[in-house]
């Protein structure tokens, strides 16, 4: 089974930690990844987007001119749909983009995204991440020993960690996580995942009861 590395707040080495993709998910599934992706971002849009149909527009309803006789097209509205000033003809209106996909499949998903960054050595081992007040230079310093800035990164914590949060919010492309509120979206749009040993476990854990879940559901 491939091992990884463990670093320090120092970037030395100071374990190894074994695991393999299948462990959080059987197989990466890729269809899946980008449904779960794309509902999460359909359920951002603000979907307040709205453009004035001919009955919203102001202008007279009084007949333009005479209905024969003038050589021009028959016209009875100024605020048709191809006058200038007019309203839309196909008017956008307001409309909810959200939906939701099984709640199972949105955990295999986030499963898969983490696996992924295994498979494709983007995930790097930090043994603890802690801080007693918010420090955002030692931050930028654990970064940069570990070689995970210049580019985004999602940080995985054990639980909520508030200093952690309030120390990495200013650096640029970089955003704090917990373990258990990670989906496929945070974890695919960032190019490397920092994530402790602890956070690790408690993914692998709900792995396993997952795989267990469906056993017994299959009998």
């Amino acid at each position: 089974m491939p091992k990884l590395t463990v670093h320090d707040a120092k970037g030395k080495k100071v374990g190894t930690y074994t695991i393999e993709p299948a462990d959080l998910a059987p197989r990466i599934n890729k269809q899946l990844l980008h449904d779960a992706v794309v509902m999460y971002q359909a359920n951002r849009r603000q979907g307040s987007h709205q453009t004035k149909s001919r009955s919203q527009v102001s202008g007279t309803t009084k007949k333009m001119y005479r209905q024969k006789g003038t050589g021009n097209a028959r016209a009875g509205s100024k605020r048709s749909g191809i006058r200038c000033g007019g309203g839309h003809i196909h008017a956008i209106r307001n409309r909810d983009y959200s939906y939701a996909l099984p709640r199972k499949a949105l955990q295999l998903a986030a499963r898969m995204a983490i696996a992924s960054k295994i498979r494709d050595n983007e995930l790097t081992l930090i043994d603890k991440l802690d801080f007693d007040k918010p420090k955002t230079k030692e931050m930028a310093g654990i970064l940069q020993q570990l070689g995970c800035d210049g580019e985004s990164l999602l940080i995985a914590t054990a639980g909520n960690t508030p200093n952690v949060y309030k120390s990495a919010r200013n650096i640029h492309q970089v955003s704090v996580s917990s373990a258990a509120e990670l989906n496929a979206l945070t974890v695919l749009s960032s190019r490397r995942l920092l994530i402790t040993p602890e956070s690790l476990d408690e993914i692998k854990e709900r792995a396993s009861s997952a795989r267990t879940c469906s056993r017994g559901a299959g009998k």
